[in-house]
């Protein structure tokens, strides 16, 4: 079973991402965007040793939200967003360590 209130993207959860609400677009779109733009923010001031733990805690929620890619209940429009938005992530935070 999922975690539904487990954070997997800032402060989005997973009931969010595979829920009927809100809707893909353009609320869920709208809510990655803002996130994104937060955590992107936050990276500067994150130290190098908490970045690479940040980097697994990214591919755990990942691995987490892509557990259950077949089942067709699930809003998959909403799961692919979530892919480009959190693989967009895990590039800046990969930068980040190479930096």
């Amino acid at each position: 079973m999922l975690e539904l209130d487990k954070k997997v993207f800032g402060k989005i959860t997973t009931k969010e991402i595979i829920g009927a609400d809100p809707p893909a677009i353009p609320n869920t779109r709208d809510n990655f965007e803002k996130e994104l733009t937060i955590l992107l923010s936050e990276l500067d001031s994150i130290q190098k040793e908490n970045l690479e733990k940040l980097l697994e805690e990214q591919k755990i929620a990942e691995s987490h939200i892509n557990s259950r890619p077949g089942a067709m209940a699930l809003a998959q429009n909403k799961i692919q967003l979530f892919n480009k938005y959190n693989q967009k992530y895990i590039q800046s935070i990969k930068e980040k360590l190479e930096s």
